[in-house]
């Protein structure tokens, strides 16, 4: 593998932790596999995306592929972080990831259905007309980010690191007070113990909405493309399972509408497949 593989490779990881991942936690073997059910690896407790209520938008989507296969979802629940993946597709134990990051080569992805970036997050009325890290207003502020994600390089890149406060990508502490790293990052920007976050947009906007605080989350669409700061994401199912992939791919054509349409419930900042220009609200 070359270096630049491994570097992509590393970066497509940690957009999964940049979510808030914790480490992984063992689950038995299901006592049952059926061929009317849609085997889903899901993480119990990853909000906006998943959790065991089912009410995060991967959850949702979920919902809509099950619906149109006609058949009934059953959730294989562990925590992301190493080895998700080698736990949930790899030993057979569930068929589909919702949530993948297109270009990773773990699994087998479908077509992307959104494509999203890093945002920039502050409380309203202190940094609003910052749409660039470039920006001389953000020099000296302390901006919270996870560590190991993509947009650390371009803080450095900057000028941003001396002030920077980094968050450890894994939830350690049993005790924790935050389902995921993110929400604590989001937390403390809400309680002004940081200046602003720069946080993976399909968290950064929902979090922000349910701090309490008004927010601003502002894409980050004005960045070089190296390194990147948008991100395709795609179902993820077995690298042998062409068949398997085609039939997603058909279902994502298909309830594309109603996916979008989950996915702005949640405030997820949607992109155009190319360029980087916000996508369009449809007309009501």
């Amino acid at each position: 593998m070359t270096r630049s593989r491994i570097r992509t490779y590393v970066a497509l990881a940690l957009l999964l932790l940049s979510a808030g991942a914790r480490p992984v936690s063992a689950q038995s073997l299901p006592d049952l596999v059926t061929t009317d059910t849609l085997r889903v690896c899901g993480d119990p407790g990853n909000m906006p995306f998943s959790q065991r209520k089912e009410d995060g938008f991967e959850n949702k989507i979920a919902a809509i592929i099950a619906d149109e296969l006609k058949v009934k979802i059953r959730y294989y629940w562990l925590t992301q972080g190493p080895g998700f993946v080698r736990n949930t597709l790899g030993t057979g134990l569930c068929d589909l990831i919702i949530g993948s990051a297109a270009g990773g080569e773990l699994v087998q992805h479908s077509n992307p259905y959104y494509r999203s970036a890093y945002t920039l997050v502050t409380r309203k009325g202190e940094l609003d007309d910052v749409t660039r890290l470039d920006d001389p207003k953000l020099k000296g502020k302390s901006i919270g980010v996870i560590g190991g994600t993509p947009p650390v390089n371009r803080m450095g890149e900057v000028g941003l690191i001396t002030a920077m406060k980094a968050y450890a990508p894994y939830q350690l502490d049993p005790s924790r007070k935050h389902q995921t790293v993110s929400a604590e990052v989001i937390a403390d920007l809400a309680e002004k113990r940081i200046d602003a976050a720069i946080l993976w947009g399909p968290a950064a906007g929902w979090l922000a909405k349910q701090s309490g605080v008004p927010m601003s989350v502002v894409p980050l669409l004005q960045e070089p493309d190296r390194p990147p700061l948008t991100f395709r994401i795609a179902l993820g199912v077995r690298l042998e399972e062409n068949d398997w992939k085609r039939t997603l791919n058909t279902i994502l054509r298909k309830r594309r509408t109603d996916i979008e349409r989950v996915l702005r419930d949640y405030d997820v900042p949607l992109l155009e497949e190319e360029g980087n220009k916000l996508l369009e609200i449809p007309a009501p």
